[in-house]
């Protein structure tokens, strides 16, 4: 299958299979893919939760409005953001950057610099909102190499973050949840799976100038 047949295979499970399980490899594929989504100024301001446990799964589902995917998937992702993000968060990506690269710092240091005051100038509300935008690159990055891999999955913002925090033990990592993606194989008496995909003519999405 080609990325578009993959596309129009993929759709929103409501109901998972909870006899089958990603293999080890497959989770893998998703750990690299979300690693190495693109996020701004490579920054990757977004960590991942991953979650093969159905008792822990089995806890969430109260706190995700009583959606059971979260229960039966065979593991749920949750897409996280610092509560505080601060100028170390900057320094830490820079002392990257020179350790992978060796990029000498007089070619760093503007850059450094601009986005260090960028950090500064924000409230971190502001902060947060711009993390989360990029939460959402990686959801669909993750949606897209899930389908090209035959993996189902099911986007959740229908989820009650404190709680989750609470469950997951997140403050003690600096982080709050901001998405919610169960992942693993869809039931073959999921009523979706065989339903036509509801989708605008792309003319009618598309706006082309030349």
């Amino acid at each position: 299958m080609n990325s578009i047949e993959n596309l129009q295979w993929r759709y929103a499970v409501k109901k998972f299979d909870e006899h089958k399980s990603l293999s080890t490899e497959q989770i893998n594929i998703l750990k690299e893919a979300f690693n190495l989504t693109a996020t701004s100024y490579g920054l990757q301001p977004v960590k991942m939760v991953v979650i093969h446990n159905k008792e822990l799964q089995q806890q969430l589902v109260p706190h995700s409005w009583n959606q059971q995917q979260v229960a039966q998937a065979s593991h749920v992702l949750v897409l996280c953001i610092p509560k505080e993000f601060t100028q170390e968060d900057v320094e830490n990506y820079f002392t990257l950057v020179k350790n992978i690269r060796n990029t000498p710092d007089e070619i760093l240091n503007p850059f450094k610099e601009m986005l260090s005051s960028s950090v500064a100038s924000k409230t971190q509300e502001e902060l947060r909102t711009w993390n989360k935008n990029q939460a959402y690159i990686a959801l669909g990055n993750l949606m897209t190499v899930a389908a090209n891999e035959q993996i189902d999955s099911c986007p959740m913002e229908g989820f009650i973050p404190e709680k989750y925090d609470e469950i997951l033990g997140l403050a003690q990592h600096n982080l709050t949840s901001v998405l919610v993606l169960p992942v693993g194989f869809r039931a073959e008496d999921d009523y979706m799976k065989d339903l036509k995909k509801v989708r605008r003519k792309t003319e009618e999405v598309i706006i082309e100038l030349s």
